[in-house]
């Protein structure tokens, strides 16, 4: 990565046409000499951007009477114990509740229930619930979820991650993007030297090579 991407990362907002709609500001990872046909060798990773995502997400919380009551108006939507039988019964709600948020948080003591009865639905999005203790306090929890994007190569060698918005600063954005990189770098054999290229891009604008 080199050591001042700031005029880069304006170069790819600059080249990015106005829209109608708040673009997304993405990364683009190519790995090389990596076999991820291998499951060990492939990246799954949840990253905190520090500067945050430039956009609101969406964070649904599985938990009693206790924790839904310090949860409202934190997450956006409260999933009480008995409801957890509701949506397994009926597949296609469970399928828009999970389209519909970005992560989950759950009581720990709900987690078996949930892998059980919803697992099918949560896990092959990547999406089952991060475990909380009984009774806690999970804002400051879904505070940090409110920033973190998530990274998952699969067998792909080629893969994506969101790191802002279009009218976040170059300044912020390049902060992010070398979290990430910085990040996926420690998850590789021969760090920077499995990394093929990156580049950033708008939702609707031409990529530009970081590196």
């Amino acid at each position: 990565m080199k050591e001042d991407i700031v005029e880069l990362v304006a170069k790819a907002l600059e080249g990015s046409k106005e829209r109608k709609f708040k673009e997304s500001v993405d990364i683009a990872i190519n790995l090389k000499g990596v076999d991820l046909t291998q499951p060990k060798n492939r990246i799954e990773e949840e990253i905190l951007l520090p500067k945050g995502r430039g956009r609101d997400i969406k964070i649904g919380l599985f938990g009693g009477s206790e924790i839904a009551a310090k949860a409202k108006g934190i997450a956006d939507i409260i999933i009480v114990p008995e409801q957890i039988e509701e949506f397994a019964d009926d597949k296609r709600k469970a399928r828009k509740l999970v389209s519909a948020h970005n992560y989950f948080v759950a009581e720990a003591p709900l987690m078996p229930v949930i892998g059980k009865r919803l697992g099918a639905v949560l896990g092959p999005r990547g999406k089952m619930p991060k475990p909380i203790p009984p009774g806690s306090d999970p804002t400051a929890m879904i505070g940090s979820l409110r920033k973190t994007v998530k990274i998952r190569t699969k067998d792909r060698k080629t893969f994506h991650t969101m790191i802002g918005t279009k009218d976040m600063s170059p300044e912020d954005l390049s902060v992010n993007i070398k979290a990430v990189v910085q990040r996926v770098t420690t998850k590789l054999e021969q760090g920077e030297n499995n990394i093929a290229s990156v580049y950033v891009k708008t939702t609707m604008g031409p990529a530009v090579r970081l590196m």
